[in-house]
């Protein structure tokens, strides 16, 4: 059983898959899988997989091309094939940032590791961001009510699939922003952090040009998921609660902030008081 398995999905995207596919095989480890599932692609993608998976020795390639229902239907034949202890999804068009990466984070995985996860580069119009996540932190419900744990960076054990389920298959773009979401939130299972750069991430993906189906299939997810009066709470209170972490990271402002809040709580108290006397 290999220790990892490197799952890429794809469909009609050959320069991105050729970036991809690259990426991986430079690898210095050779301790890993590697899974292609390409959607029936006609740009010369399968020829192309089909001839990377001959030529290569060092690695196990494994692959199919064949038309699939989307992303995370193509995601869960990719688990279905997978054989390792730990699985990365990296997408067509993501990157491995350097040759050495994956050694540097199979070294990290500790024997009871869940998910281990690194950072995530993203090209922006001012220059090359690093995303680092949680940083090692334990996430919030707060953190996942608007953001999520970056996926292509992360080592997935394989058995959580089969503990919390596949991804679910009928959302476009917020499948595995609701299965850590059940599994690191609503079940508590622990993750750990690496300050790893370990992918650069292909900014032009359908969950990155897509705000508008985003935002309503996590509305749908939260409400079919929390009761009705928690999910009520935080559509109101959620963004004053992102806002005052914000100004917690500035002392001064914090600080005034706070005696702000007592100000308004004394005349809350004040205005009772007289109600109650007249």
């Amino acid at each position: 059983m290999p220790l990892l398995s490197i799952i890429t999905i794809n469909y009609n995207n050959l320069n991105g898959l050729k970036k991809t596919v690259q990426s991986v095989l430079c690898q210095t480890s050779k301790e890993f899988e590697y899974i292609i599932v390409d959607g029936g692609s006609n740009d010369g993608s399968a020829e192309y997989i089909s001839t990377c998976a001959k030529e290569e020795t060092s690695i196990e390639i494994k692959w199919v091309s064949e038309k699939d229902t989307g992303i995370y239907n193509a995601m869960n034949k990719g688990i279905l094939i997978s054989k390792g202890k730990y699985l990365q999804f990296l997408n067509s068009g993501d990157c491995i940032v350097n040759e050495i990466v994956t050694e540097r984070m199979i070294k990290s995985l500790k024997p009871d590791c869940n998910i281990l996860y690194g950072n995530m580069l993203k090209n922006l119009p001012k220059g090359l961001y690093c995303d680092k996540g949680f940083s090692g932190r334990k996430p919030t419900f707060v953190d996942f009510f608007y953001g999520t744990l970056n996926h292509s960076p992360a080592y997935i054990k394989r058995d959580l699939f089969n503990q919390f389920g596949f991804y679910d298959e009928n959302l476009k773009i917020v499948s595995d922003w609701k299965w850590y979401l059940n599994v690191l939130i609503l079940n508590n299972i622990t993750v750990d952090y690496t300050n790893i750069d370990v992918t650069l991430f292909d900014m032009n993906g359908i969950s990155n040009v897509n705000n508008h189906l985003d935002k309503s299939e996590r509305q749908q997810v939260l409400s079919e998921m929390l009761p009705e009066n928690i999910y009520t709470d935080y559509l109101l209170w959620g963004n004053g609660i992102l806002a005052y972490q914000r100004i917690q990271k500035f002392p001064v402002l914090s600080r005034v902030f706070y005696l702000f809040d007592r100000y308004v709580s004394w005349l809350e108290r004040k205005r009772n008081n007289n109600y109650i006397k007249s």
